[in-house]
């Protein structure tokens, strides 16, 4: 009975040293995650500022950076070329090595920026860095609601993505009609949306985590990671500056 009961006690001890060492991976991992992420941003906003800078002149009217990138064809390939280089990051991540993988985001990172500079032609500055202070906090509070609830959010993952789907047709549909009803229509479905999808991919990131993960597996699922909260952080922003900017 001694044996057994040592035998439970050295049992005992390793589950809870294995759940310890679990945990603190897991708190590291998803660090690491909010880090990329993090960066992602800020190279996103330093970019945004410094294009708008370049592109739009003391007198606010377009330089001729300005008329190359947001008048000209050359618009389609600033605009297009974020979405090309996401969908090759999402098909090619499982290939490419973790340096390859974290240089691409930020190359992303970047020309999504270089997009995203034409929103200081159309909000103040102002109501620009007041919105993103408020994404900011909504978002920190869903991520970690999304991190920490017990309950299983897998369930609302296809709804979120057919719903995702309907703003996206919704928005093209709208292009032709113009409709001001329409156009506030998606964009509160679209912060309701992106609110729930930053939960879900946050709890959803939380579960690809594995401890026995080599340090390649490991940081490519980062950086994938990281990249699903950008993209959930960009768009959430994007959709409540509808609501809160101040056109110029």
């Amino acid at each position: 009975m001694s044996e057994l009961r040592n035998y439970q006690s050295r049992a005992g001890q390793g589950g809870a040293q294995s759940a310890t060492m679990i945990d603190e991976g897991l708190r590291s991992y998803m660090l690491k995650v909010y880090n990329l992420m993090a960066l992602g941003l800020a190279i996103t906003g330093i970019a945004a500022f410094v294009t708008a800078q370049m592109a739009i002149g003391s007198d606010g009217q377009l330089t001729a950076f300005g008329q190359a990138i947001y008048l000209s064809p050359l618009k389609w390939l600033v605009m297009l070329a974020p979405l090309g280089l996401v969908f090759f990051m999402s098909f090619r991540i499982h290939t490419m090595s973790v340096s390859a993988a974290q240089t691409t985001f930020w190359v992303y990172a970047g020309l999504m920026g270089l997009s995203l500079s034409s929103i200081f032609m159309v909000y103040t500055g102002a109501s620009i860095v007041q919105t993103f202070f408020v994404t900011a906090a909504s978002f920190g509070a869903l991520s970690l609601y999304g991190y920490t609830t017990k309950r299983d959010l897998s369930g609302m993952g296809s709804f979120l993505i057919m719903g995702l789907f309907g703003v996206i047709i919704a928005s093209l549909v709208n292009i032709f009609l113009a409709s001001s009803a329409l156009e506030f229509a998606i964009s509160v479905i679209g912060v309701l949306l992106f609110a729930g999808l930053t939960a879900y991919d946050t709890q959803s990131i939380k579960e690809t985590y594995y401890e026995a993960d080599g340090s390649d597996v490991a940081g490519r699922k980062a950086i994938m990671g990281a990249l699903r909260l950008y993209l959930d952080f960009i768009n959430l922003f994007l959709f409540m500056l509808r609501f809160l900017g101040n056109r110029e």
